[in-house]
């Protein structure tokens, strides 16, 4: 396994020409003129278009998010680097022109083989009313090995110092994978009375106990030892990258997992647009086409980070069990006595079913009922609690209401 990351990068450099030359063949479509929309040469651009578009990428996407809609008023936005750490920046959304502060949050992005620019949509809703700030993980092939290991305990202390750097009365939203280390964090500064303890604790769609209702994901996680993983997973970088000798769970076969599991959906998808590209339906077409620039865009795992989280997350279930540890301490949820705790859940998640996420509220004993809201979205699946129309209209009023209520 150790060779499969130069296989995948000869393979990549082998097909490199063909795709180029795809590119420089759509750049004639224009000087065609009309004969450029013919039905025979726009059935062959549509073909080049699909070819060259199918790849994967590993640097991260821009967010592109400009400009958005608060108070009254359209609002720029920019984007600043408030704390640049080896695996990850924590990157703020400023915006300038807001004359009343509004309260701080920390959304905290997954590391599971995509970008935080996945959060894009996330980001852009909360920014209406929040001063926003992300966890923007780095790849870990472009980390050099001088950098360290990153961990699961890492994450956590990455959680922590980025709600350090916030301060006092900051917010905290974790989306998906995050949720266990996120809410171990959040149980550490608790316990040590930081200051900077978020006011509330957002988690969306995350595995706190995944045998509430085990789906596909999880009994792919249970069906092999953590051994197995590790002798078939993981892969080292090549030379020609900062990481080189790095040991990772590579984006690409996180990815090529994932499309197994919907190779179907994803088949129709690109038969989809090649058809909508030959019928020159450019605006449905550049529809899909953005969500698959974002989907093919993978980044690399620290082996350690992908091992643990596989073991104590997936296998062990250890937060659920009240067994997890950090650094040696004993994770406790009944320390969080301040900060209000929201789940929500999709109806037809089938990442993370409905009742895993729900179950942080039995975790967390010491706080007091009104502390503790939770939300189930009826008609979406994962992405949907945090992307899209229900997200920006159903869902994200449930939280923009319990950071209002504790701020």
């Amino acid at each position: 396994m150790m060779m499969l990351y130069s296989g995948y990068q000869a393979w990549n450099d082998m097909m490199a020409p063909a795709r180029f030359g795809a590119q420089i063949a759509l750049s004639l479509k224009d000087r065609m003129g009309a004969a450029g929309n013919w039905p025979m040469p726009r059935r062959m651009f549509a073909l080049m278009d699909v070819f060259q578009g199918a790849k994967l990428t590993h640097r991260r996407p821009a967010y592109a998010i400009t400009q958005v809609r608060s108070g009254n008023a359209d609002v720029a936005v920019r984007e600043e680097v408030a704390m640049d750490l080896p695996f990850g920046n924590l990157l703020h959304f400023v915006k300038d022109d807001v004359e009343t502060a509004q309260p701080k949050v920390l959304v905290v992005a997954p590391m599971s083989g995509h970008f935080a620019t996945l959060l894009r949509n996330t980001v852009q809703t909360l920014l209406r009313d929040h001063d926003v700030y992300i966890t923007d993980w780095k790849n870990a092939r472009d980390v050099p090995l001088s950098a360290g290991r990153f961990g699961f305990d890492d994450y956590v202390d990455y959680i922590m110092t980025f709600m350090q750097e916030l301060g006092p009365g900051s917010h905290l939203v974790s989306v998906c994978q995050p949720c266990v280390p996120a809410m171990a964090a959040v149980s550490i500064m608790a316990e040590d009375k930081d200051p900077a303890t978020p006011r509330s604790m957002t988690l969306m769609g995350g595995p706190i106990d995944t045998r509430a209702a085990p789906t596909v994901v999880n009994e792919l996680a249970n069906d092999q030892s953590i051994e197995w993983f590790e002798d078939n997973l993981i892969s080292m970088v090549p030379m020609r990258y900062a990481g080189r000798g790095r040991r990772v769970y590579p984006g690409f076969l996180q990815l090529s997992a994932f499309m197994s599991m919907n190779m179907d959906r994803h088949g129709a998808a690109h038969r989809e647009l090649y058809q909508l590209l030959a019928d020159g339906k450019q605006v449905e077409a550049d529809r899909i086409k953005t969500f698959y620039e974002e989907y093919f865009a993978v980044l690399d795992m620290t082996a350690e980070f992908y091992l643990e989280t596989v073991d104590k997350v997936f296998q062990r279930t250890l937060l659920a069990k009240g067994e997890l540890t950090y650094r040696g301490r004993s994770v406790n949820p009944g320390a969080i006595r301040n900060t209000a705790l929201l789940t929500v859940e999709g109806e037809k998640d089938d990442v993370c079913a409905v009742g895993q996420t729900a179950a942080a509220h039995a975790l967390c004993t010491g706080l007091r009922p009104h502390l503790k809201r939770h939300h189930l979205q009826p008609g979406v699946g994962h992405y949907g609690v945090f992307s899209g129309s229900k997200w920006e209209k159903q869902v994200y009023p449930q939280v923009r209401n319990m950071i209002l209520a504790m701020n």
